[in-house]
């Protein structure tokens, strides 16, 4: 296992659309296990291929408070959403960085497994909106994204700061 670079906001490579899996090798159950150690180490709760420069639809969170559930999502579907909740969000991609996104209270999902396997999910709360901050990753869009455009622009000068410090480090 390794642990993969994670791109930061505001990268280009964050904005590409992923592409679906279409066979289920030893290779891809390798990345899975590569992203869920890069996202243990971070440390965070859900991580998306893109955000490690992987273009396709693989998304690993834990949201257990012992990180003794980890849940594999690939090629994931919202085949559901209702009610509405609003609660702050970050992203280990715009580290320290945080705001309030309004996402689905409920979702179902359905998805792959590491091993191509179906299934579908019911998810409330802190998973649910995790699942959907991942989704939107693998369309390209980082949760900035669902702010007003004062606080994108300030984010992202905020991050090329960050990005100039660290050159010159």
């Amino acid at each position: 296992m390794a642990i993969l670079p994670i791109l930061e906001y505001p990268d280009p490579r964050l904005k590409r659309i992923a592409r679906p899996v279409t066979e289920f090798t030893p290779e891809i159950q390798r990345r899975v296990a590569d992203m869920a150690e890069t996202m243990y180490a971070a440390p965070g709760i859900g991580l998306a291929a893109t955000q490690v420069d992987d273009h396709r639809r693989i998304i690993v969170i834990d949201v257990s408070p012992d990180k003794s559930d980890l849940k594999v999502f690939i090629n994931p579907e919202l085949i559901e959403a209702d009610g509405e909740i609003v609660g702050e969000e970050g992203c280990l991609s715009v580290p320290q960085v945080f705001d309030r996104v309004r996402r689905a209270a409920h979702i179902r999902v359905r998805a792959q497994d590491a091993t191509g396997k179906p299934f579908e999910l019911e998810a409330t709360e802190l998973l649910a909106v995790c699942i959907q901050h991942e989704m939107d990753h693998l369309m390209g869009i980082v949760f900035v994204d669902h702010l007003s455009q004062l606080k994108q622009m300030r984010v992202r000068n905020r991050m090329n700061k960050r990005h100039r410090e660290a050159q010159r480090a």
